[in-house]
């Protein structure tokens, strides 16, 4: 994932190993050294036993246990960073067994789902209680985690942080003949709520029928959307792109009015950190149109740097943006106040030194 990458390749003070599974997209995040522990080929009957038989997570085998901690003795690591809480789970042999600091990263998908099972739940607990040190990207998800049992003063906020260099602030002029441009970005997936998007969308274009909608990214919602774009009669004026570059993302902030993420927690529990497109939108002055969902209003002051609605509620959402059609003031104010917000709070640079400052911290206690 990217965010993870500019993290990684933003160190300076501390040298970073990747171990992986696979490794997808090379050209895309050319790093170096990159270690592959591919699963077995038992991996599959490993987890159809875990999760179908004895309803739990899986865990990885004394195999897979001996490997990874062969290239961690190799490598002369001193810190185990696992990104994301239940690959934290399925390595809680190869915390137990280590003998130095493990820290585990939460970032919004993986603090809730199947915590509804209890296995899951208390195998989550085990692996809160072995680890040395919890990162979380928002309040919304600290408060998430100690609710699943995990001690608070274990817990650290750590923001995702954003290459400011790469977003500068642009003012957007009023469009003429009523050609608004909204974008949203992101995986097409529920908690990103686009329909609600689409619905307001097509109330938006009753009053300004020249406007369109881009949506950038992959996920498995894309049928179902392109479905429903065609049902409300706005298949005209609604681009998917599929996956686009940083670049060509970029260009498409820099031609959009307003962007758009009306996030809401999924069915299974899934809910936003502080979504990074949003921040990147932000970043170049483009005023941000979200819910008030997850970690989201830690990010945004509604009406001073961009305006909230509440969750599934795409009349809100319409009836925002019809209102700030006719005020290019709120607009300019709001783009301006999102991006000074994020260069105070989310800058690259000073996150990466923050994370830095963690790790060096958590080594000198382990040692």
């Amino acid at each position: 994932m990217l965010h993870i990458y500019r993290q990684i390749t933003g160190l300076k003070r501390c040298t970073p190993v990747v171990i992986a599974q696979k490794r997808e997209n090379a050209d895309r995040y050319p790093f170096q050294p990159v270690h592959i522990i591919p699963k077995p080929p038992t991996h599959f009957l490993r987890r159809f036993w875990f999760r179908q038989v004895r309803d739990e997570p899986w865990r990885i085998s004394d195999v897979e246990l001996r490997t990874l901690l062969a290239v961690l003795s190799e490598t002369r690591t001193r810190l185990l960073h696992i990104y994301f809480g239940h690959i934290a789970v399925h390595l809680l042999p190869l915390i137990r067994a280590w003998k130095h600091p493990s820290i585990v990263s939460f970032h919004g998908a993986d603090v809730m789902i199947d915590m509804n099972k209890p296995a899951y739940r208390e195998a989550t607990l085990q692996m809160l209680d072995s680890v040395t040190l919890v990162l979380v990207r928002s309040e919304s998800l600290r408060r998430a985690v100690v609710d699943l049992g995990c001690d608070p003063e274990k817990i650290k906020i750590q923001h995702t942080g954003i290459p400011l260099e790469e977003f500068p602030i642009r003012d957007r002029a009023v469009p003429k003949n009523g050609e608004w441009q909204f974008v949203q970005a992101g995986r097409l997936i529920e908690k990103k709520g686009l329909p609600v998007t689409l619905r307001a969308f097509s109330t938006f274009l009753k009053q300004h029928p020249n406007a369109t909608l881009t949506i950038a990214g992959e996920g498995p919602l894309l049928p179902e959307l392109q479905k429903f774009v065609r049902e409300l009669g706005v298949a005209d004026h609604v681009s998917f792109t599929g996956f686009v570059s940083q670049e060509q993302l970029r260009e498409i902030y820099y031609r959009s009015h307003i962007f758009l993420h009306p996030s809401q927690t999924g069915g299974d529990g899934n809910q936003e950190g502080i979504p990074n497109s949003m921040l990147e939108a932000m970043a170049t002055g483009l005023p941000v149109f979200a819910t008030e969902h997850g970690g989201i209003p830690e990010a945004i002051e509604s009406g001073v740097s961009g305006v909230l609605v509440p969750e599934r509620h795409d009349e809100a959402l319409a009836r925002a943006l019809l209102n700030a059609a006719q005020d290019p003031r709120l607009l300019r104010r709001i783009g301006h106040a999102g991006g000074n917000a994020v260069r105070k709070n989310f800058d690259l640079s000073t996150q990466v030194q923050r994370l830095e400052e963690i790790y060096l911290r958590v080594i000198g206690r382990g040692d």
